[in-house]
């Protein structure tokens, strides 16, 4: 039987919505740089980043571990 680690499934799941948060507050505030595709290039990679480690964290303590 596997039990399910609550704390990274709550863990993963808070960094994704702060990842897409984080994007969509660069997003808006773009047009302001003087660079705006360089910017959105380095958020998105920094928002991707942190999405992945999110899936990770959340499929792994879904996933559980042997009890």
């Amino acid at each position: 039987m596997r039990r399910k680690n609550m704390r990274f499934v709550v863990t993963g799941s808070v960094l994704i919505a702060a990842a897409i948060l984080f994007f969509l507050f660069f997003l808006s505030i773009a047009t302001k740089s003087n660079d705006p595709a360089a910017m959105m290039r380095t958020v998105g990679t920094v928002s991707g980043v942190v999405i992945a480690l999110g899936l990770f964290l959340l499929i792994s303590g879904w996933v559980g571990k042997n009890v």
